[in-house]
């Protein structure tokens, strides 16, 4: 690609409707919270603002990797198992009597390993990531069932548990953590040579692979890395509710994939930054948090961010075909003027 038409890409409306769906998502966000804090008893408070910037904690590690898949055109709806999966593995192995340093990284281990069956059946078998997630979605939560059944393991050790709750002023230390990982990974996609390639395999796989990206072993790797943080999201749940359950974080899948899609990235691939998942998932966590605090029922919790994450998927291409339209169309190959003489 030469500078000319690099700059161009640039220009194109496709960036700026991006951008503007992120100021959009922005503007929601402070919105959002200037109205929760002017209208809901007590949502202004620092404990509570605590505990909305950790009850987000999960989402947003899972969020970090899925958002990396979603941009190449694939997606992993099994985060929220591999996360139940992990906590149940984290609580037999701690009844069995480990050491919890050295569970951790099995910990760990299993969640790249969940990845690494998702990536593997995606991109060796040929098989639609949406299908094959859905099954692993069962399975993985499925074995954490099998593993702990209905019951729960609590006595995990005060040091662990108490970091997972603590903060560092109205920033809880999980935070740090999502801060530092979200680092990372905006680097990598807005910044490397890996970054790009996601891009162009979201773009156009074929002519990514015609292009010499090793496009099955990127997406291998990145069903990996999405297994990893739904493993340390998982680790983190655990901690922070000190509690290790079959059920834990059932159904996160969906506000997690709310958030990714709300953020600006396209179902489609190729579209999207962090910037804007990171701003999708403050705002559902502020919209969630002051629902709870008005008493509003859990059903028309799932219900408003069930409405979020369609009006995330239409919304920006609404706005994409009304912008086609606005836009005068031109023939290729204008006809030469007649002349009149004879």
């Amino acid at each position: 690609m030469t500078k000319d038409s690099a700059a161009a890409a640039r220009r194109s409306p496709l960036g700026g409707r991006l951008a503007r769906w992120e100021v959009l998502i922005a503007v929601l966000l402070v919105v959002s919270w200037m109205v929760a804090a002017g209208t809901v008893d007590g949502f202004g408070n620092g404990s509570n603002i605590s505990f909305l910037l950790l009850d987000t904690t999960e989402i947003a590690l899972m969020a970090l990797a899925m958002t990396l898949l979603v941009v190449t055109a694939e997606i992993d709806l099994s985060v929220a198992s591999t996360l139940g999966l992990t906590c149940a593995v984290l609580g037999t192995l701690w009844n069995a009597g480990l050491a919890i340093e050295a569970i951790m990284p099995l910990c760990l281990l299993v969640g790249a390993l969940c990845g690494a069956l998702n990536g593997l059946l995606v991109t060796r078998l040929g098989l639609p990531s949406l299908a094959v997630t859905i099954g692993t979605l069962a399975l993985y939560r499925g074995l954490a069932y099998v593993l702990l059944g209905d019951q729960a393991v609590a006595d995990f050790p005060p040091a662990y548990t108490g970091l997972a709750t603590s903060s560092a002023g109205p920033i809880p230390y999980p935070i740090i953590l999502v801060a530092v990982l979200a680092a990372l990974v905006a680097v990598t996609l807005h910044a490397t040579p890996l970054g790009r390639s996601i891009y162009a395999i979201g773009s156009n796989e074929e002519a990514a692979y015609f292009a010499g990206i090793r496009v099955k072993r990127i997406k291998f790797w990145l069903f990996v890395a999405s297994g990893v943080f739904a493993s340390v999201a998982g680790l983190a749940y655990t901690f922070r509710f000190a509690s290790a359950r079959g059920d834990n974080g059932f159904g996160l899948e969906l506000v997690v994939v709310a958030a990714v899609l709300l953020g600006g990235v396209s179902i489609f691939g190729g579209r999207g930054a962090l910037p804007g998942v990171l701003a999708a998932v403050l705002l559902l966590g502020v919209v969630r948090n002051a629902l709870i605090l008005a008493d509003v029922p859990n059903e028309v919790l799932n219900f408003v961010t069930g409405l979020l994450l369609v009006t995330s998927v239409l919304a920006p291409n609404l706005l994409a075909a009304l912008q086609r339209r606005r836009q005068p169309s031109y023939p290729l190959h204008p006809e030469p003027e007649r002349s009149s003489a004879p």
